[in-house]
């Protein structure tokens, strides 16, 4: 039996397992007993409709996401437990209590304290039990009261809502910045150039800036530290920031891959996006290519952890590729560095701006933003 896809951390599951689940979610026809072309096409159809990486290898994650496509509403009763219930029939609760106008937070298939407390107020609206379990009574009423709304929309309007409240000064807002290490220590390298040393000092210079704006920067490292993700993850959270920004560099086996690329958090899948993250994701990679010239290679909604568990609105971006010998050249040069912090402090001020305000990409400088009167 093959199982050169299997990831040696997963290989406690066999093929026939891994093909039943692939079945079950609708991305086989049958179980098999090798990892062939079939079974390399499902799981990249998987990753790919569930905003993971793209590889046709079945690592932790792309299991993670299987076991959550499998349940659907009214397979199982929900409801708060350790460690938290995750899976598409959670999101499609949440989808639906939103819907009606509860406030689930974000829909993100987790169910959680604020999940709870939306499905408790539904229950209660409904005269059933007001116990914060989504048992087959619950689903039932659900499904009888369910409005046919865009998912995700209340969620949207809200983040947009508080976006605007916070005014375009950028004076008080908090921003957390999380420079990468990447992932062999003491980071991705190639030659003398680390990825870690790269977004730790593009994090400093992004911090200066914004301080000088009297903006609260928080940095989720210092310079020798390598914090895991959900570590990075539980102090976003504990910060609860306007915005977190994480900072990388890529690398691909084929050197001609170059440019820089944006991610948010969004999933087609169950029609949701963090509109703040994609707003401003866009603004970033128009800005840096904008300014340095690096190929644009778009922005894109992902269902990454640190995209998806961070509770602030949350953009990864990919800057410049370190297998990529032009693309490595500019990373090491100091005026590069200063120019990508600087798209990013007026890509941040353009989130903040109304449409009126705002300025043609590439054109607006710091130096602007005083003379509106931005900064007090």
């Amino acid at each position: 039996m093959s199982d050169q896809g299997l990831t040696p951390e997963e290989s406690s599951l066999s093929i026939s397992e891994l093909t039943e689940l692939l079945l079950r979610v609708g991305y086989l026809n049958s179980v098999k007993d090798s990892y062939d072309e079939e079974v390399v096409a499902a799981v990249r159809a998987l990753q790919q409709d569930r905003g993971l990486k793209v590889t046709g290898k079945c690592d932790l994650k792309t299991i993670e996401a299987l076991e959550e496509a499998r349940w659907k509403l009214g397979d199982r009763t929900i409801s708060l437990s350790s460690p938290m219930m995750r899976g598409d029939d959670v999101a499609t609760l949440q989808n639906r209590l939103l819907q009606m106008g509860f406030d689930v937070g974000r829909v993100d298939g987790i169910f959680g304290l604020k999940s709870e407390s939306a499905l408790k107020e539904f229950q209660k609206s409904v005269g059933l039990l007001s116990d914060g379990i989504c048992n087959q009574n619950a689903v039932m009423a659900l499904m009888r009261l369910i409005r046919t709304v865009a998912g995700g929309g209340a969620t949207a309007l809200r983040e947009d809502a508080l976006r605007q409240r916070r005014g375009p000064a950028l004076k008080d807002k908090v921003i957390v910045i999380d420079p990468s290490w990447g992932g062999i220590n003491p980071g991705h390298s190639f030659g003398e150039i680390y990825e870690s040393e790269f977004t730790f000092d593009l994090a400093q210079r992004l911090s200066k800036r914004l301080v000088a704006l009297d903006v609260a920067v928080k940095i989720t490292r210092d310079k020798d530290s390598s914090p895991s993700e959900l570590e990075r993850i539980q102090f976003a959270n504990l910060v609860q920031p306007d915005l977190v920004i994480s900072l990388h560099s890529d690398n691909y086996k084929n050197e001609r891959a170059e440019g820089v690329a944006s991610f948010y958090y969004g999933s087609e899948l169950h029609g949701i996006k963090s509109l703040i993250g994609e707003k401003f994701a866009n603004l970033a990679q128009r800005e840096i290519s904008a300014r340095t010239g690096l190929l644009n290679c778009r922005t894109h909604a992902k269902g990454w952890d640190l995209l998806r568990l961070t509770k602030s609105p949350t953009v990864r971006i990919d800057i410049g590729y370190l297998s990529n010998p032009s693309d490595r050249e500019k990373i090491t040069d100091s005026n590069f560095r200063d120019l990508v912090a600087e798209s990013l402090v007026i890509a941040i001020q353009r989130l903040y701006l109304s449409a009126e305000s705002d300025a043609k990409t590439g054109t607006l400088r710091i130096e602007d933003l005083r003379k509106a009167g931005i900064r007090p």
